[in-house]
């Protein structure tokens, strides 16, 4: 185990994996490996079919890709060096490197929330305002809306980073997960970092309660709208989109909610759990987005079936 005494400024950390089963690292990797497959292959496959089929170019589609973007770029950020640590015992991370990695994680994990949030509005006036809304989710504004959460994110999480290179980090530079999270950085520091807890929360706390709030009140909206509905047949399938989204938003809001709290709150929990849990988050979603929101909508799923089998059903046919 690698570790610092002597006072300097470090170069590196040392990414300890999952504490209590480094034994079991090989294992970890076939779901770790899996994850990220099923999230690389799914989400290009929808941008793909997004880009290519000119029916699909409509506010939800957009959303739909901006989303599949997004959970690439967040699953990439800490797959590949979890597998190097699985399958390699590659545990050593520059201390830049850490950082670009942390800005990275938790800038797509608040994108990722404000997609999910702005995908719940655009079924609140698909149903609710069903007249309106061609002219509500205009291109522009989907696109405006895309950028501001990114903006945001990113602007969001800087000081995060600008205050931990103010920290000293002298005592060891183990670092108890398998990628570079705020928290767990923070605690190594041997000088004061009261600034970065109180603003680590603060953002936590207010992503995580402003996501939750704005779709729970959306979705209450959604539910009386479809509750109104006469006809079974459009309230059946109204409700099986907001079950599929509602599943979707509880693979990362129950995850990174636990995560959160156990870092701050709980000592009883087992690190291992809880590293187990916070990559969850950053994996699961990206992974289970493309079924959710893909092969549960007509259009993308009748694609995919005409661009895998429609050669197969010519020839079968010749």
């Amino acid at each position: 185990m690698a570790g610092n005494t002597t006072g300097q400024p470090l170069s590196s950390f040392f990414l300890i994996g999952i504490p209590g089963l480094e034994k079991f690292h090989p294992w970890l990797s076939i779901p770790v490996f899996l994850l990220y497959s099923l999230s690389l292959l799914g989400n290009c496959l929808m941008i793909l079919i997004i880009r290519m089929e000119s029916s699909l170019h409509q506010p939800m589609y957009f959303f739909l890709c901006m989303l599949a973007l997004n959970d690439l770029a967040l699953s990439s950020s800490p797959a590949p060096k979890m597998l190097s640590i699985f399958w390699l015992d590659d545990h050593d991370i520059g201390f830049d490197t850490c950082l670009v990695q942390l800005y990275f994680i938790h800038t797509f994990s608040i994108i990722e929330s404000a997609l999910l949030v702005a995908m719940a509005f655009d079924r609140y006036v698909a149903i609710c305002q069903p007249l309106h809304y061609t002219t509500i989710l205009t291109n522009k504004v989907v696109v405006l809306m895309g950028l501001v959460a990114s903006v945001r994110a990113a602007i969001m999480v800087f000081p995060c980073i600008v205050l931990l290179r103010h920290l000293t980090f002298c005592t060891h530079n183990v670092i108890h997960h398998v990628y570079c999270e705020h928290m767990a950085v923070v605690k190594l520091a041997c000088s004061k970092a009261i600034i970065n807890r109180i603003y680590g929360i603060s953002i936590a706390l207010f992503v995580v309660a402003l996501g939750v709030g704005l779709i729970t009140m959306t979705y209450v909206w959604i539910l009386q709208a479809v509750f109104r509905l006469s006809s079974n047949k459009a309230r059946s399938k109204a409700l099986r989109t907001c079950a599929a989204h509602v599943c979707a938003f509880l693979t990362i809001y129950v995850p990174a909610l636990f995560s959160f709290l156990t870092h701050r709150i709980s000592t009883k929990v087992s690190p291992s759990i809880h590293i187990i849990v916070a990559s969850i988050y950053v994996l699961v979603p990206p992974a289970v987005n493309p079924l959710v929101y893909g092969a549960k909508t007509k259009q993308i799923r009748d694609r995919v079936i005409f661009v895998f089998f429609s050669n197969k059903v010519t020839v079968s046919k010749q």
